[in-house]
């Protein structure tokens, strides 16, 4: 049985964390990884009931003379089919989980790059004001200037 491990083509090391890192971006991943060898296991375990059952269901399922033989092979069949129902019952919990789990690691990740969004054009409205005041000032620097120039030339003018 194939164990999906990334020897065997799974998905294992796909790429989470980017390499050596520290912070909630490493624990996220480990946090990830571990995630995903726990479903992994349970994909595997549901997936092997549902085999072994399947195959005391077709070797009960042979006729016998005996009618008590009979019974206790049909109840037994009907015990393998039921607990065939609830590994399958567990498989398809198993593949909502791994689509909720889809979804939200897809509004996480997009969220993450909102927020990252936000912290630079924060940081690009800072430095838009820090250039609006020193614009703001050097206006006010050149307009002091300039009226100190009006006045001296305004005074020469009049007192000739």
């Amino acid at each position: 049985m194939n164990k999906g491990g990334p020897a065997a083509g799974g998905v294992l090391g796909g790429g989470i964390g980017g390499g050596a890192g520290s912070g909630p971006t490493a624990a996220a991943a480990v946090a990830a990884a571990q995630k995903q060898k726990t479903l992994l296991q349970r994909v595997e375990n549901d997936i092997g009931i549902i085999v072994d059952h399947f195959t005391h269901l077709v070797n009960a399922a042979r006729v016998n003379d005996p009618p008590v033989r009979n019974s206790q092979e049909a109840f037994m069949m009907e015990t393998r089919a039921a607990r065939m129902v609830n590994s399958a019952d567990s498989l398809l919990k198993l593949v909502s989980e791994l689509k909720q789990t889809a979804i939200f690691s897809g509004f996480a990740s997009l969220n993450d790059h909102v927020e990252q969004r936000v912290v630079e054009f924060n940081q690009l409205g800072e430095k838009t004001d820090r250039l609006l005041s020193r614009i703001g000032e050097e206006a006010a620097a050149s307009l002091k200037e300039l009226e100190s120039h009006y006045s001296s030339s305004a005074k020469k003018a009049i007192e000739p």
